[in-house]
């Protein structure tokens, strides 16, 4: 089958590229509401994209409304954010902060999620969460024809749980995806599971 983009609808172009693009990695990203609660949702255009800078990027579309996401709207008005590597147990978890709530309602609170404080910042990150980095608006940038909104994150700090590291034989710190079990974003309501670790040594 091949498939013309430019023959779709914006709608469907969004979903033959999330059922295409696969798997994607997910950030669960906390934010200060004005009210000063929380708010929380998840993102599957999102990567890493510098290492110099320490620099990810997240793609946020609008509301149906045409307004911006709870999440934009915060980070530009309260520069700092948390972006959480979701695990498989968190599952219904994430799934219940995608839902859109009022302006200002909190879907930390409405979760019954536990926040820890993160060690030198404003904000907290998710307690169960084995992945957090605490990031600071590096950029944004409004792109394409349907309002899209690149959000780059400058990495200022990663919280890895203790469990999930060890220290190899060359002294250098290994975070073990194993222990992680990182979710996914396949298309539609789909997710993925982790599965098996392959090896492969790049050649010389």
């Amino acid at each position: 089958m091949f498939i013309n983009l430019e023959e779709l609808s914006t709608p469907q172009v969004y979903f033959t590229m999330t059922q295409t693009i696969l798997p994607r990695p997910i950030a669960w990203i906390l934010s200060e509401n004005k009210n000063g609660d929380y708010n929380l949702a998840p993102f599957s255009y999102f990567n890493a994209v510098s290492s110099d800078p320490p620099l990810v990027m997240v793609s946020i579309g609008r509301q149906d409304d045409g307004t911006k996401k709870d999440t934009l709207a915060n980070v530009m008005e309260r520069p700092e954010f948390v972006v959480h590597i979701a695990s498989c147990e968190h599952l219904p978890a994430l799934n219940l902060s995608s839902a859109t709530l009022p302006p200002g309602e909190s879907e930390v609170t409405r979760g019954n999620l536990e926040t820890e404080a993160f060690e030198g910042y404003a904000l907290p990150r998710l307690k169960a969460a084995k992945i957090a980095l605490m990031c600071t608006v590096y950029a944004v940038q409004e792109i394409g024809n349907d309002s899209q909104t690149l959000l780059f994150g400058r990495i200022r700090n990663i919280y890895v749980q203790d469990a999930c590291t060890r220290v190899n034989a060359k002294g250098r710190l290994e975070i073990l995806p194993d222990k992680i079990h990182p979710l996914s974003r396949l298309g539609a309501n789909q997710y993925s599971t982790f599965g098996e670790v392959l090896f492969a040594k790049r050649p010389a």
